[in-house]
């Protein structure tokens, strides 16, 4: 069984997420996979290891031992990996892929800096829509990618990375929180069709009883940043004022510099998770492990 560690690091994952199913998304396979994995441990070392509770999941001592044993071995690996790499020292340019949102206000560059010393290469950042990054991937065009929008494909594993806000923003202050009959007195700048955002969106608010049709919609963009300079050119109206709904972190400074204003709608989140995404083929690739292990640690 060691030699195959790959399920040793399935059954470390259940432990430390505590559940079956973030432990399936975690590690990008599927939740009887997960359950296969640790029914195959513990048919080879003849104990449970285990045992599935109602909040979770708790180790049997036996499962203790070998979490403690799993967790060196794991250890071990990744500093030899580490001196592998030195070893191949490969000339290539890591190629990173990331939505608008991700790559224009969530990854700064000094965290390419820093990933680029990582893997001990240059690390090149191309900023597109996820269904294209999706597709660049699958055409070997990109090594990882990190969307905003779960469009899911069984040849891409998906990790689940960080959780996105979506709030009200404005250029003129507004009530720290919205009631759903506020939203008609506003002038909205809009995501267009089709998009990611607004498909999140168009759910809540239909959810919320709210009809978008009967906004005072100004303009129609395609992307974050394009919504973001529209906001901050709009005429400031405090009687009308211009709103949209944006990423909490493509605004985060200029709410924090007083430029912009932001608000949330009464008992209601809206959020969405962002994913690092990257080809089946690379699931034991060193390069790519280093890369999406530096930006799940949150070093980024």
């Amino acid at each position: 069984m060691l030699k195959d560690f790959v399920k040793l690091e399935t059954f470390l994952t259940v432990v430390r997420e505590r559940s079956f199913s973030r432990a399936s998304a975690k590690l990008g396979i599927s939740q009887p996979a997960v359950t296969q994995q640790i029914k195959f441990i513990e048919n080879y070392l003849g104990c449970k290891i285990i045992e599935r509770k109602k909040n979770g999941i708790k180790l049997t001592g036996e499962g203790e031992a070998l979490y403690k044993i799993a967790s060196h071995i794991e250890k071990e690996i990744h500093h030899s990996e580490k001196d592998i790499l030195k070893i191949i020292n490969k000339e290539l340019t890591f190629r990173l892929g990331a939505s608008y949102t991700i790559g224009t206000y969530v990854i700064p560059g000094e965290c390419l800096n820093a990933m680029s010393e990582a893997i001990h290469n240059d690390v090149n950042l191309s900023i597109d829509v996820s269904d294209v990054i999706i597709q660049k991937l699958k055409e070997r065009q990109l090594d990882v990618g990190l969307i905003e929008s779960p469009i899911f494909d069984h040849d891409l594993i998906y990790r689940e990375w960080l959780e996105d806000e979506l709030i009200v923003a404005s250029n003129v202050p507004l009530p720290k929180v919205l009631n759903t009959e506020e939203l008609y007195d506003y002038r909205w700048i809009c995501r267009e069709e089709g998009s990611h955002t607004r498909r999140v969106v168009s759910e809540v608010f239909e959810e919320l009883g709210v009809s978008c049709k009967s906004f005072d919609v100004i303009s129609e963009v395609s992307n974050t940043t394009a919504v973001l300079q529209n906001l901050k050119k709009s005429k400031k109206e405090v009687a009308k004022p211009v709103v949209t709904i944006i990423s909490k972190h493509a605004v985060a400074d200029e709410v924090a510099r007083g430029e912009l204003f932001e608000a949330r709608l009464r008992g209601y989140n809206m959020t969405r998770k962002f994913y690092i995404v990257y080809s089946k083929e690379n699931k034991h690739n060193a390069y790519v492990d280093n890369v999406v292990d530096y930006i799940l640690t949150g070093q980024c």
